[in-house]
């Protein structure tokens, strides 16, 4: 069986929660390990968080300027694609290390700890796109549990 959804939202601070606590809503309830649904859930907000403050069109946040949150759960695998209108990824931004302890630029680097695949690519024109995914491990009462 697989879960996909789909949201837009406007670039606000208080989306995140809402794209983190769907996601943590449909993988509990199919009965995904408590740590992997913490773990991708905190690579979720730090995706969210990253398209907020860098996603618009424009110059200066507009909340009109919005991203997408796609994720899917097929089989063992969660996938989750955070996709925004700005300017897109600075050639170097998911190569070069950041300083453990600079104000910016640690949630790429936490995003690429958690999950076991991570992408990052611009859209030329169109924004960027940060796109994980992660093995599932399910809790033995687990709705959707892969065999």
């Amino acid at each position: 069986m697989s879960i996909w959804w789909s949201l837009h939202l406007r670039r606000e601070a208080a989306s995140v929660p809402l794209a983190r606590r769907l996601l943590l809503g449909a993988m509990e309830t199919a009965g995904v390990d408590p740590d992997i649904c913490f773990e991708l859930s905190v690579a979720l907000s730090e995706a969210c968080a990253n398209a907020v403050e860098h996603g618009g069109a424009g110059v200066g946040p507009d909340p009109e300027d919005g991203y997408r949150v796609t994720a899917f759960l097929d089989g063992d695998c969660c996938r989750i694609e955070v996709t925004d209108s700005g300017p897109g990824f600075p050639s170097h931004a998911a190569s070069r290390p950041r300083p453990p302890l600079a104000e910016h630029g640690r949630g790429l680097g936490l995003i690429e700890e958690l999950a076991d695949h991570v992408r990052f690519r611009n859209r030329p024109g169109r924004g960027a796109v940060v796109s994980f995914d992660k093995v599932l491990k399910w809790r033995e009462d687990s709705l959707l549990k892969v065999s």
